[in-house]
């Protein structure tokens, strides 16, 4: 249509055939044939032609499908609730028909048209919803190891005002999770009743469309602060459109035009563009500037709870034949039964928590030093937690029956791992067998004294002879004044209490 505008035009002015067919990429013919069609009529008629033939263009050209002989069967099938590939095979079984299932499928679209989708849009009240996001955000300069890595921009919504929170991390875990949501909240002063977010593994175990299953430490998390979680329904973006439009604003306005690699000044950047740009724009939906309607919003919102949710780090751990899990160089005991087993490991400032999905298996206190180990001796086999509660105590008998460093020895081993320690406990006890209870006792004494209680040790000082000679010398100690008493002793006792104040 454009093209048959500009040959009149063209040829008014007086431009050949052969210019116009070049600068158009049309044939000399193609360009004679309008010329000549348009020459005789005057500008409204010129006009009326090309208006007739831009409309002769835009009618499609219509068939007649094959289907068409059988529209009353097809609407009866249909009607039934049949397929499109049963009505097809139904047309060729009992009607004769030859054609394919595409011509099929195009008569019954076009005899039964879509309904086009509608979508009601909710309007939260000030205080009520915040919706919750990742987005990718290309790489960033990380400053601990000093190399690119890929980063996210985490954007925290407002429903009711959009007023934002955003920040740049390097991952999604459950702890940075957790920890944006509470510097949200921090910066909103306050907590939504609600948060929906997309069905992210950090808050989201199974996205179910009725019944979706909550991380434990999102639950935790989310009980603390006293707000409802709201996972979105599976494939279905337009239930959290406010933070998905938001996290697109942060792409095209702000990390566009960013210039800076370093992720921490990145952050700082993003806190002003959101304070400066995005908190005072006009808002295409509300019409108003987001932080504007935030100071109607503020007052609506929870109040920050008392204490800030202590941050926990989840791990997976097996569960290993001892019946316990390695977590930082120290050992925590679970059930026998999760043998083999991998288990989510809270790991709290003080308490260390062992789950199997949503059930929780044990409480331990967080060890400090490595090669600790917390056992809960129930958490054994019946057979071996019997054999536990008997051995030990017997073998803390004969220690005391030896002398007090045996003892010592003995129940230093026995209170950290009885089950694997029991067979060390065995052998020293055993060893007064063969150089009597005297020599044993000294030979603890010695290990004691040296810090180093193992059995190799002990059996090494006996076989030397060492138990035999005397302790060093402990290092000299700063000679301290003696002391007196300002008062007199009947002062405080009276006569009795004089005697009872006697050097020995």
């Amino acid at each position: 249509m454009n093209d048959i505008r500009e040959v009149l035009e063209r040829s008014r002015r007086g431009e050949s055939d052969r210019a116009i067919a070049r600068d158009l990429h049309l044939s000399r013919v193609t360009v004679r044939k309008y010329r000549r069609a348009l020459a005789s009529l005057d500008e409204a008629g010129a006009g009326e032609r090309l208006q007739q033939w831009s409309t002769r263009e835009r009618q499609p050209v219509q068939t007649v499908s094959s289907v068409e002989p059988y529209r009353a069967v097809v609407a009866a099938l249909l009607e039934r609730g049949l397929e499109m590939r049963t009505v097809h095979d139904r047309l060729r079984a009992d009607h004769g028909y030859t054609g394919s299932y595409s011509s099929v499928r195009r008569f019954v679209l076009r005899l039964q048209p879509k309904t086009p989708e509608v979508t009601v849009r909710v309007h939260t009240g000030p205080g009520e919803e915040a919706q919750v996001d990742f987005g990718s955000a290309g790489k960033f300069l990380d400053p601990t190891g000093g190399n690119l890595r890929t980063a996210y921009v985490f954007v925290m919504t407002l429903s009711y005002s959009r007023h934002q929170y955003a920040e740049l991390v390097f991952d999604q875990k459950i702890p940075t999770w957790l920890a944006l949501h509470r510097r949200a909240f921090e910066s909103f002063g306050g907590v939504v009743s609600k948060v929906v977010l997309d069905n992210l593994k950090a808050g989201v175990l199974e996205a179910a469309l009725h019944d979706p299953v909550l991380s434990e430490a999102y639950r935790r998390f989310a009980h603390h602060y006293g707000f409802l979680v709201s996972p979105s329904r599976p494939r279905t973006p337009e239930h959290k459109g406010k933070v998905e439009n938001g996290i697109h604003f942060v792409k095209r306005s702000f990390l566009a035009g960013l210039e800076c690699a370093d992720i921490r000044v990145a952050n700082l950047s993003l806190q002003e563009w959101v304070r400066e740009r995005a908190g005072t724009r006009e808002h295409g939906t509300t019409h108003q500037a987001p932080l504007a309607l935030f100071e109607n919003e503020r007052a609506q919102l929870l109040p920050l709870p008392a204490t800030p949710f202590e941050l926990t780090e989840v791990r997976l751990a097996t569960v290993h034949r001892d019946c316990h899990v390695a977590i930082d160089g120290s050992y925590y005991s679970a059930p026998y039964m999760q043998v083999g087993k991998k288990l989510e490991v809270y790991i709290f400032e003080r308490v260390v928590q062992l789950y199997s999905g949503l059930e929780l298996l044990a409480t331990h206190p967080r060890a400090r030093a490595k090669g600790s180990w917390r056992t809960n001796e129930a958490h054994y086999p019946p057979e071996k937690a019997a054999y536990l509660e008997k051995t030990p105590r017997r073998c803390r008998e004969l220690a005391q029956a030896i002398g007090p460093s045996t003892f010592k020895v003995v129940d230093t081993l026995l209170a950290e791992r009885p089950l694997d320690r029991l067979r060390s406990v065995q052998a020293i006890l055993r060893l007064s067998d063969s150089v009597g209870k005297k020599r044993l006792e000294a030979a603890c004494t010695r290990a004691l004294y040296f810090g180093d209680n193992r059995y190799r040790r002990i059996k090494d000082i006996l076989n030397a002879a060492l138990d035999q000679q005397p302790l060093p010398e402990p290092p000299a100690r700063p000679v301290q004044a003696a002391f007196a008493f300002a008062r007199q002793a009947e002062d405080f006792f009276g006569q009795a209490g004089r005697k009872e104040l006697q050097p020995c």
